[in-house]
């Protein structure tokens, strides 16, 4: 056999003998092979096909090898393929631009890093210079990356055995599903969720708090979309104390629920934003830091003492560029919306009708999770190994779905058609038909 030939067996013997996986034990991997991929289907070597509904990390906005995308990185790459940072290049320019112009007119500058960590980690130490503070405010229920301030920051188990850097505290955000606040209504929510957050303001010291970091809508921890008041509360508390709200927008943003950024379909304007992923579609490694004036102007005189090599990358730049032109004149964000307010979102409420294992539907845009229970009244979570025989039962009835403990989010691509959403629904049907029969 060449050493290239392409075929499962080889992809999968060659994974587990040389690559070591993240956020795994090893030993019991038994990862799923993919050789290519095109809009909202993957297949492996062998052509078997499977509807991409976890759009990879959540982050194939556009869906896979779009051809303009694809074009662009090329042509990047036959012009300048990469270019050390500190130069002045006209696509880094033209891609901060068109970001700025997405996130909107009270922003001016972009600092670029190569993920969505080192973006959150990059705001974090911007803000701390800023205030002169050093505290950093973010939930439980939260992720934020895998870089040192990034990954304390995290509310969920990954911080756990990785807390070295100081200067974090959490706390509870708005989930009226489980409520921390004993809630009756989203509203009760809302307003109990503020009255926790300003009182743990107040204890810790606003004097010391640099930065309050939210995901806008927490994506990994269970899309949960705050309640009507809670994140217009955020912006009046971080007023009203002199805290830099960081919106975590790396999941959320450019079109996954519908809008360009998810900030924008609250009426907030935060300070600082964080970006990755659907920017484009991961198809070079890219990330990014959008700054208002205030703060950006701030660094005229005062050094900002971080950087990263690929801070910039010329590839990573032009996919920016060809994604977002695409994603406008295609009219992918606006399908999003469609797709959720007609399809997706009412499909989903019907799935739950019909199958009591699901306990809660929540989203917007192409941006949902279902809760799945063990019991319907107690809410109790479904057990561990009933969603590991879900993760398998999906991928035989040819569907990719994106699991997280006890929850299924369903992410496809902005792209997706309502024909394929139909497909999904119908395949999600006949799996939750067969793990409850």
């Amino acid at each position: 056999m060449s050493k290239t030939a392409g075929t499962n067996e080889r992809a999968f013997a060659l994974d587990r003998e040389h690559v070591f996986h993240s956020w795994s034990a090893q030993g019991a991997l038994n990862p799923l092979v993919i050789a290519r991929a095109s809009g909202c289907e993957i297949f492996d070597h062998d052509g078997k096909r499977l509807l991409d509904f976890s759009s990879q990390l959540v982050n194939t906005n556009i869906g896979h090898s779009h051809p303009k995308v694809v074009q662009a990185i090329k042509d990047q790459a036959e012009t300048l393929a990469t270019v050390a940072p500190q130069h002045a290049v006209l696509v880094r320019g033209e891609a901060a631009k068109r970001v700025l112009e997405k996130a909107g007119p009270t922003f001016s500058k972009v600092f670029f890093t190569n993920g969505g960590a080192d973006a959150n980690e990059n705001a974090i130490r911007a803000a701390r210079l800023f205030t002169g503070r050093n505290k950093v405010l973010s939930t439980y229920r939260s992720y934020h990356g895998n870089t040192g301030s990034s990954i304390v920051a995290t509310g969920d188990w990954r911080r756990m055995p990785n807390e070295y850097a100081t200067g974090h505290v959490h706390f509870f955000g708005p989930f009226a599903y489980r409520s921390e606040f004993w809630s009756g209504s989203e509203q009760e929510e809302s307003q109990r969720a503020l009255h926790h957050l300003e009182r743990v303001i107040q204890s810790e010291g606003p004097q010391t708090i640099a930065a309050l970091l939210l995901e806008t809508i927490p994506g990994t921890a269970g899309v949960l979309v705050p309640p009507a008041g809670y994140l217009e509360g955020v912006r009046e508390l971080c007023n009203r104390y002199g805290i830099v709200f960081i919106a975590d927008e790396v999941m959320a943003g450019f079109g996954r629920t519908g809008h360009w950024f998810a900030h924008h379909a609250f009426g907030v304007t935060p300070d600082l934003i964080t970006f990755a992923k659907g920017v484009n579609s991961g198809y070079v490694p890219v990330g990014g830091v959008i700054m208002t004036p205030e703060i950006a102007t701030f660094f005229d005189a005062t050094v900002f003492p971080g950087g990263l090599t690929y801070s910039g990358h010329p590839l990573a730049m032009a996919s920016i560029i060809a994604s977002i032109d695409a994603m406008e004149e295609e009219g992918i964000v606006d399908n999003a919306k469609m797709i959720g307010e007609k399809h997706l979102g009412p499909g989903l409420h019907e799935l739950a009708k019909k199958h009591p294992i699901i306990g809660d539907v929540r989203g917007m845009g192409v941006f949902w999770a279902l809760d799945l229970v063990g019991d319907p009244h107690t809410k109790s979570p479904l057990a561990a190994d009933h969603m590991a025989r879900l993760k398998g039962l999906l991928i035989d009835h040819g569907l990719l779905g994106f699991i997280a403990e006890n929850r299924l989010h369903v992410v496809p691509p902005c792209v997706v058609t309502p024909e394929q959403v139909a497909e999904g629904l119908g395949m999600l049907d006949r799996v939750f038909s067969e793990l409850t029969r």
